[in-house]
Order: C-alpha cells, then sequence, then structure tokens
C-alpha cells in the first residue's frame, strides 16, 4: 500500500525509518509539509518525493496518508484525507476533541474506509507478552490495577516546544499511552473520577542548553493528573501521574490478580520487561521477556498493520473506535475535574485481537 506522510518534524524519522525498511506492505511514496523546504529535507534523505498537501490528495497513487502534524490539525486533515478516497492513519490523538472525532469515523465507515490512530506501542513485544499471560491466567483473575508516572516538565517543555501548545498536556500528550495499553488488555472503561491540576501556567527556563534558558513561556496545560478509573468488566484501579517531578522519569503499571502481579514496562515503549510476582511469597519474582517482534523502537507498525487490514478486508487493531474511547477516557477525566464529579463514558470499542507480528 502506498503511503503519503503529512508532516516533517521530529517524529517523522522514525516512521520514515521503519516505512522505508521494515514493513514490505508498505511503500512511502511522498511527504508534505508547510515548510516545503523540510518535506524537501526529509524526500532526499529518503529517497521519496517532496510535494504539496494538494498534489498528495489528488495523487492516484496514494492509498493511505500518515498524518504527523500537531493534534489540532488531525480532524481537518482526516477529513480531507477521507474526502479524496485515502485510509488514513494518525498520530495521536486522534482529534482534539470525541465530538470532532465521531463523525470522521463515521465518514470512513461511508466511504469504506480505514480511520486508524497511534499510539501503536501495544502491538510491541510487552504489551504483547503481557495479553499472553492474562489470556493464560497467570496471575488469576484481575481485581485491579494501578498506574503511576513521574516526568519533570522543566526539561520536557525546553525540549519539546510543542508542549506548550495548548492541548499537549499529561492527558492527551503522555497518559494516551497509558489509557491505550491499558483498554487494549482490560477492554472498554465504564466511569472515571479525577483530577488535574496545572501549577505553572507559565516558567522560566532553568536550563543553559535550551534556547528558552532564562525566558519566561506559557505552559497553559494540566501537568499532574490523578483518577480513578472502573472498566466495563468492574475492574477498577488508579492512575497518577506528576510531571513536576525533579527526577528521572519513572513509571509503575501494575495488575492485581489472585495469584499474583504483573509489573508491565512503559507503555511509551515497545519491548520493556515484564515482572511477575507470584502469589506465595516463598517464590522469587520472575522476570518475563517473550520471543516476539516488535521490541525496539517500531513505531510504524501500526500503520502496516492497519494496510495489511485494509487489504484483506480484515478490522484493524488500530481501528479509530479504540483512539475514539481512548480520548473520550481522557476527556472525561478533564470533565470530571472541573464538575468535581463522576463522569460515565459515552463510548465504547473492542478490544483488539492479538499480534503476531506477521506483515504480508
Amino acid at each position: 500500500m502506498n503511503i503519503g506522510i503529512v508532516g516533517a518534524g521530529a517524529i517523522s524519522d522514525i516512521y520514515l525509518t521503519n516505512l522505508t525498511t521494515r514493513f514490505p506492505n508498505v511503500k512511502v511514496l511522498s511527504i508534505c509539509a508547510n515548510h516545503l523546504e523540510n518535506a524537501q529535507k526529509k524526500a532526499e534523505q529518503y529517497n521519496i518525493r517532496a510535494v504539496t498537501l494538494d498534489e498528495m490528495l489528488a495523487d492516484p497513487e496514494i492509498e493511505l496518508l500518515l498524518l504527523l502534524t500537531p493534534v489540532g490539525t488531525h480532524a481537518e486533515l482526516i477529513r480531507k484525507g477521507l474526502e479524496a478516497g485515502k485510509h488514513v492513519y494518525s498520530e495521536k490523538t486522534i482529534a482534539e476533541t470525541t465530538e470532532q472525532a465521531i463523525p470522521l469515523a463515521d465518514l470512513a465507515k461511508e466511504k469504506g474506509l480505514y480511520l486508524g490512530c497511534a499510539p501503536d506501542t501495544f502491538l510491541g513485544a510487552s504489551f504483547q507478552t503481557a495479553r499472553k499471560l492474562l489470556n493464560e491466567k497467570k496471575i488469576g483473575k484481575v481485581h485491579s490495577f494501578s498506574i503511576s508516572i513521574n516526568r519533570n516538565n522543566d526539561v520536557l517543555t525546553s525540549l519539546f516546544p510543542f508542549l506548550r501548545l495548548p492541548g499537549a498536556g499529561a492527558l492527551r500528550d503522555h497518559l494516551v499511552y497509558f489509557v491505550t495499553a491499558l483498554v487494549s488488555l482490560l477492554g472498554p472503561v465504564d466511569t472515571v473520577a479525577a483530577f488535574t491540576e496545572t501549577p505553572y501556567p507559565s516558567r522560566i527556563g532553568k536550563y543553559p542548553q535550551f534556547s528558552n534558558f532564562g525566558q519566561e513561556t506559557e505552559t497553559p496545560n494540566e501537568s499532574i493528573v490523578s483518577a480513578i478509573v472502573r472498566m466495563k468488566n468492574g475492574i477498577t484501579g488508579t492512575i497518577h501521574e506528576n510531571n513536576e517531578s525533579n527526577i528521572k522519569e519513572q513509571c509503575r503499571f501494575l495488575l492485581y490478580g489472585t495469584e499474583g502481579i504483573l509489573e508491565l514496562g512503559n507503555p511509551n515503549d515497545f519491548g520493556d520487561p515484564i515482572t511477575l510476582y507470584p502469589a506465595d511469597p516463598r517464590e522469587e519474582p520472575v522476570t518475563i521477556q517473550e520471543d516476539l517482534p516488535y521490541s525496539d523502537n517500531s513505531r510504524g507498525v501500526g500503520v502496516a498493520e492497519l494496510a495489511q487490514a485494509a487489504e484483506h478486508g480484515e478490522v484493524s487493531r488500530m481501528d479509530a473506535q479504540l483512539a475514539i474511547h481512548v480520548l473520550d477516557v481522557l476527556e472525561s477525566m478533564e470533565r470530571s475535574s472541573n464538575s468535581l464529579s463522576f463522569v460515565r463514558l459515552q463510548t465504547s470499542c473492542t478490544v483488539p485481537d492479538p499480534f503476531t507480528g506477521k506483515q504480508e
């Protein structure tokens, strides 16, 4: 399947590297960007064409658009791609709001096209191993979970200026990985309650190595989230992210079962090892790494999976319904914080099938 890439920013390199070397069922033909010179640099580097968006949309060879642009552009670009008869795969999140996203999924269905969205990290070796262990009842019946993350926003907002843009806070930029992984393992969410905080709506750059050193910049997004999440199957757990920590980024992702505990890796990665803590305290914890593909940075595997599903007329594991439900969870956390109430989800999704990693 022939791909056109929209966006030539920092994330484009790993996609271009992987999609031009690792997946035989896709072929990148062209790239466009707001600044044509950026697209031209990538085109030369990866031996593809630099074109305008209009040229890409009109090109009958292009079958799938890959959007690597800021989230605020996603809804309009997805609509244009679908109306041009292209399948579309977008970086996260699928849109700014669930209200924007639902009509796009309807439009894709109406036109017989596929619409998918990152993150695809749950297709990697780590979370597919977790899926296998859960299916084998290695920790018995799961009854709760806890997720805890810390990051350093002084560094992150200096290193990645897009994190200063409205909407690029802890929820949509980072917790999207954890919620996607959680739903891929335990199914859809029913109800959430949350508090979100923005303790530093502006900050002064602290690090001389960054261009914003000594300058005050706006950082308007939520950086602390504390939530209770109840899944539709009755499993309840907690999610906490603090992006105002001064220590190295860490995460703990724990699933508690009747026969033990699984400690998972970081859902922003593909291949972190998993630790099984047996219920019997006399038994030592076991580190598990199944021999599964995609343990390195494999961004783009979701694009290849969507393309394969489209060519075979199968349901994609990256289907938009998963992304829409995850976005609904994140928005519901915001609504809960604003209203000081529990919020029931209005969307649902099916659990993606296990992924063998085979590409055709």
